[in-house]
């Protein structure tokens, strides 16, 4: 059990006093927009905006899956001041989607609870209205798979490993109009692959979060970038969406009060297995959403890529890479944050130490004693939580650092060799075969599955 000395995130300004976060209206516009309109009382109001392509033509499918990113979508203002009750208006609501979404939440946002030190997010759905018959989608192309597109290693992964059996595949991104991130486009113009984009605009009120003494934190994005992955495979005929979540995904950070805070929530099994089931009863036929890589670990992930030599010198998985502000954003990897040092160490059980090296421009994570701690962190030594990034479980970790020692070329590793004597009788995974196996359920077709 955590209390709130560990959290790591100082405590916000005390929000507005506002009772009550309400869904205040979604206008679509059939060329492609959507204007989704939130509001905490009467105090504040807040528009965002999503553009996406429509080369078929605007469907009653098109019209559903627009309603679901409507309803994610409204996580990201609902924060600002977390009120105990949320209006719905007059949403149409389906049989178990008051359920999801109050998962969604109160799951959702647990990580920002925590860290604002903060009671578990437990808001009160009211208002909705019932919703029609689900109308079937349009007709897809089963060859057809949507694939979110990161540039990083597990994404690059999932398409170079799908788009065999998926001829039509394609990539799909979503960034703010007019800003591109380089990480991503370096990555997909390898792949070759036709890019689909859809623009998101969120409120520049709420940006001004913490100027205004908004609440202010993680929000589960995956689900929301889900919800618009969704509705552009309705509008392109994709027949599914094909994510790129791994195992570990599903493996929270911290413990509080018999409840799991997990900063990879909306890329969790809990999540795509609620969100398959509301898009099942939303739109009769829809794209089939799943991870690929559901069944994976992220050894396993490291294990492919290395294979995939076309993409070491473009792949890009740093934070620094995607901020919002493009004037402290980077195009090389920092070599120093919690995402650098674990990709550096699960890709060492397979990849030489010159590779590496220069992956990381001669900066490499493993090579700078200083970094110790973090690595210790990611394998779970010490009092530190498992860091709030997206970054495997402490298992993969143990493992990826016993086995990288092994190696000829790191056996002097000053930083493995500490890693693998402070492991001692701890134990590791890595002698273990179903660590570069299945290791867990999935959602994927079976003609996709090695």
């Amino acid at each position: 059990m955590a209390d709130a000395s560990a959290r790591t995130m100082a405590a916000m300004p005390t929000p507005p006093s506002i009772e009550q976060f309400r869904y205040a209206g979604l206008d679509i516009d059939e060329s492609g927009t959507l204007r989704m309109r939130y509001a905490l009382d009467d105090q504040w109001s807040f528009e965002e905006r999503v553009d996406v392509d429509v080369p078929n033509g605007w469907s009653d499918a098109a019209t559903e899956a627009a309603r679901l990113v409507y309803l994610l979508s409204g996580v990201s203002y609902y924060k600002a001041a977390a009120p105990d009750v949320i209006d719905l208006g007059d949403t149409p609501i389906r049989d178990g989607e008051i359920a999801f979404l109050e998962n969604f939440y109160e799951a959702g946002l647990g990580e920002f609870a925590y860290r604002n030190g903060l009671d578990p997010v437990r808001p009160k759905f009211v208002g909705g209205t019932t919703a029609g018959p689900a109308p079937e989608a349009p007709a897809v192309d089963p060859n057809a798979a949507l694939i979110p597109f990161g540039g990083g290693l597990d994404s690059i992964v999932s398409v170079e490993k799908v788009r065999g059996n998926r001829p039509a595949s394609r990539l799909f991104v979503v960034s703010r109009h007019g800003d591109r991130f380089d990480a991503i486009e370096r990555a997909a113009a390898v792949t070759g692959l036709e890019v689909v984009r859809a623009d998101r605009t969120i409120d520049a009120t709420i940006l001004r979060s913490r100027e205004l003494g908004f609440l202010n934190g993680h929000v589960p994005v995956t689900g929301i970038l889900s919800s618009i992955a969704v509705l552009t495979a309705v509008l392109q005929g994709s027949a599914e969406v094909v994510m790129s979540n791994e195992w570990s995904s599903s493996v929270g950070n911290v413990e509080v009060d018999g409840r799991t805070v997990n900063h990879q929530y909306s890329k969790s099994w809990g999540f795509e297995q609620g969100f398959r089931g509301v898009l099942d009863g939303a739109i009769v036929g829809g794209p089939n959403y799943f991870s690929y890589l559901r069944s994976r670990t992220e050894l396993w992930v490291a294990a492919q890529f290395v294979e995939l030599q076309q993409f070491h010198d473009v792949f890009h998985s740093c934070n620094r890479a995607f901020h919002i502000d493009t004037s402290i954003r980077q195009d090389r990897w920092c070599g120093r944050c919690d995402k650098c040092c674990f990709i550096d160490l699960v890709l060492a059980p397979f990849m030489d130490e010159a590779s590496l090296s220069r992956i990381f421009d001669g900066a490499e994570p493993l090579a700078d004693e200083s970094l110790l701690d973090t690595f210790r962190t990611l394998l779970g030594f010490g009092d530190d939580l498992k860091p709030f990034e997206c970054v495997g479980d402490v298992n993969e970790c143990r493992s990826a650092a016993t086995l990288a020692q092994q190696r000829p070329d790191r056996r002097d590793n000053a930083v493995l060799r500490k890693l693998v004597e402070e492991a001692g009788t701890m134990g590791s995974d890595a002698s273990l075969p179903h660590m570069l196996s299945h290791v867990g359920p999935t959602n994927a077709p079976t003609d996709l599955l090695d």
